[in-house]
């Protein structure tokens, strides 16, 4: 079994996701591309190993929990090992709570929410063998602190929080850690349509005048999964320019 550290990092073809798998291929780690979709993840793949780095690819629909937990036993049989787990996969489904369809709601739920909880059960034996692991997990400030017309998106964001910090307790004892990183306004394709109004209306209650950047987001997950990082675990960690302090 080799030495090099795996990385599995769901939503991994775009924005956050990308820049997270780049930061981890760039600091050494093998990681495994997860999306839906394998085309762009061959692209992502092929830019880190002609940089120097090592991925693979396992198109999986993270909303099915079996073909996610399926995705992440086939990583340890081939690999050896899973240290590191990053689940980021996200979508929006937004609406005001009262027009919100029970179907937006389940989707975001299953999607944001129930994948984490899946991809973490299927990780966290393989990391209590080798005790070491290290799971984040991406949530945002609307799971902080709530935002209009994202009753399922906050609620899954929300839980993220709770689910890191339960996890938090029970594995720590295995050489475990489990946190949550909260990006705020970042430029992604999630944010690029905001109007004018809604952007400037950010900015002003930040204490950092900028959007974020997903490689912002990515040296945080750098840092918490990285091996001087064993003594931090169960924390929020908001990477938001300042928008949510308090």
């Amino acid at each position: 079994m080799s030495d090099q550290r795996v990385a599995f990092v769901t939503g991994a073809s775009r924005g956050i996701g990308r820049a997270v798998a780049e930061r981890l291929a760039n600091d050494g780690r093998h990681v495994v591309l997860c999306s839906r979709s394998a085309a762009p993840l061959n692209d992502l793949a092929g830019t880190i190993e002609a940089n120097g780095g090592a991925a693979s690819v396992c198109a999986c629909d993270v909303g099915d929990r079996d073909a996610l937990s399926g995705a992440i036993e086939g990583v340890i049989k081939e690999r050896g090992r899973l240290d590191i787990l990053v689940n980021n996969a996200g979508i929006t489904r937004d609406g005001l709570a009262l027009r919100m369809s029970d179907d937006d709601w389940d989707e975001v739920i299953r999607v944001n929410l129930t994948s984490a909880f899946a991809a973490i059960r299927a990780a966290a034996r393989p990391m209590m063998k080798q005790r070491f692991g290290r799971i984040v997990n991406v949530a945002s400030t609307s799971g902080l602190v709530g935002n209009a017309g994202q009753a399922n998106y906050a609620a899954a964001k929300a839980g993220l929080v709770g689910l890191t910090k339960t996890i938090a307790r029970e594995l720590g004892g295995k050489g475990i850690t489990c946190n949550t990183v909260a990006p705020g306004f970042i430029q992604t394709d999630m944010t690029k349509d905001l109007p004018e109004s809604v952007t400037a209306q950010v900015l002003s209650t930040m204490a950092v005048n900028r959007l974020g950047d997903p490689a912002d987001i990515a040296a945080a997950i750098a840092y918490v999964t990285s091996d001087e990082a064993g003594f931090l675990t169960g924390q929020t960690i908001a990477v938001d320019g300042g928008l949510t302090m308090c």
